[in-house]
């Protein structure tokens, strides 16, 4: 299953299970064929996961039965919640998996825990029952049973060996179970492999329901650390408030667990920086594509409400192909601001930007109060490299060309023989203006470039303008 077919399930478990628990109750529905309406069977299976953020009670109904369209997990389940050691010993005789679980990953066992039923919980044990699955909020049988007093069965449940499990506070734990944050993932839902050596602050390769991801994990030196919480939030923050087709996908994170993490859509085929070494000069309807993928994700960046995501870092390492061939924007929420004016910001940490960096703004390097237009000033040099195949200034070292272009205002010459219009030329000096007002903004990149796009076609400029740009 891909990244956006998890989402999307997730997304709609999440609306079923939110909707389910301000009713405090299951709901189910059944269609009739020459009824066009729905009609609603509800019914509660009582006391509710001992890690459930919302810890629903239960809710009486002694005359209930069992609606027919139950399917055979919803049948197993009802009966354990009702105590029906005769209906649930029946359904295990016809087959009906006794590790069975509902979209929460809620067994029997789990259920008749929560409720105290000591015969069905040996039933359900003698058939070999799962004593320490865990439903999607990380509680066991025996959590369930503790939680709600069910002293019997908790004693039963530990003396065949179950396992509580131990929760840990983090910064970010909230004081009510409420207040957990929508994007919040199970962390037994996420595998990542030991032993990787990743570096702290990087992404590494993970899976999440068997699909790959990209993971960052809270260094465990950190959680006492308020700069590295901060740092953190912040990046989390911007991470969850953008959507866009040319920046990289937020799946969730963790926050109420250890570790904590950030999780991110996972592409296989890296980044832009090991695309040009690899390919090197790109044609110019190839770059102009690419281009204006990257205008597309930044102008998405820049145009947050309240308040614009400056990326301060934008490099092609910082630039994602997606398995499709498409680039997305990645990396910014790093870098901390300092807000001057809803236009100005200044760097809260100076020390933490690369000044190695070709890519780097003036204003940025010089530690000056800068806008928008910083990340202008860096788009103006990645299209650069695309068009020459090779940054600024490559025969000296990457200081000598930061120093050159952000203190003594040098800017590099075009040397490509590849055919490209005048107005690309003119847009890339335009971007790395050294007067940051004279930069255009990414909504006007993207207009302009549409335009010398249209135009090249229009002139038979280059024939590969439809062709998939990674071929």
């Amino acid at each position: 299953m891909d990244i956006a077919s998890q989402l999307k399930r997730g997304i709609s478990r999440q609306f079923s299970t939110g909707s389910l628990r301000r009713s405090g109750k299951y709901s189910f529905r059944r269609q009739n064929s020459l009824d066009p309406k729905r009609n609603n069977f509800r019914f509660s299976f009582g006391r509710q996961s001992s890690l459930d953020p919302i810890r629903r009670s239960s809710a009486e109904d002694d005359g209930l039965t069992v609606p027919d369209n139950l399917d055979s997990t919803m049948q197993l389940l009802f009966m354990a919640s009702k105590g029906d050691v005769k209906g649930v010993r029946d359904l295990l005789d016809e087959g009906i998996d006794v590790n069975s679980i509902d979209l929460d990953g809620r067994t029997a066992l789990h259920i008749a825990a929560c409720e105290g039923h000591l015969e069905v919980v040996s039933l359900l044990l003698s058939t070999r029952a799962n004593i320490d699955a865990r439903d999607r909020w990380g509680s066991t049988a025996a959590a369930d049973a503790k939680y709600y007093g069910n002293v019997e069965v908790y004693n039963i449940l530990k003396a065949r060996g179950a396992k509580i499990p131990k929760t840990r506070k983090t910064p970010m734990t909230v004081a009510n179970p409420r207040e957990v944050p929508e994007y919040e993932l199970n962390l037994l839902d996420i595998q990542i492999r030991k032993g990787d050596g990743i570096s702290k602050g990087t992404y590494q390769v993970a899976k999440w329901n068997g699909t790959k991801v990209s993971v960052k994990l809270l260094d465990k030196n950190s959680y006492l650390d308020p700069e590295c919480i901060n740092a953190f939030k912040h990046e989390l923050t911007l991470l969850e408030k953008v959507r866009h087709p040319n920046v990289v996908q937020f799946v969730g994170a963790v926050t109420q667990n250890v570790p904590m993490m950030i999780v991110l859509e996972y592409h296989s085929r890296g980044d832009l920086s090991g695309y040009l070494q690899k390919k090197g000069r790109l044609s110019p309807s190839k770059a102009l594509r690419f281009a204006l993928e990257i205008a597309r994700g930044m102008n998405c960046l820049h145009e947050c409400k309240p308040d614009p995501i400056i990326h301060c870092d934008l490099k092609p390492k910082n630039i994602l192909l997606d398995c499709g061939g498409q680039l997305k924007v990645a990396g910014f929420g790093v870098i901390r601001l300092s807000k001057i004016s809803p236009d100005k910001a200044k760097l809260v940490q100076p020390e933490a930007i690369d000044r190695s960096s070709l890519y780097v703004a003036p204003e940025i390097y010089k530690d000056e109060i800068f806008d928008k237009s910083v990340d202008v000033h860096s788009f103006g040099i990645v299209l650069y490299e695309m068009i020459e195949g090779a940054p600024p200034f490559s025969s000296k070292s990457p200081e000598e060309a930061v120093k050159l272009m952000c203190l003594e205002g040098g800017r590099p010459s075009f040397k490509s023989k590849s055919k490209y219009p005048s107005d690309l030329k003119e847009l890339i000096e335009q971007c790395w203006h050294p007067d940051c007002a004279m930069r255009p903004t990414f909504s006007d990149i993207i207009v302009r470039m549409d335009k010398i796009i249209m135009n090249g076609t229009k002139h038979g400029w280059w024939k590969d303008t439809f062709k998939l740009p990674w071929k």
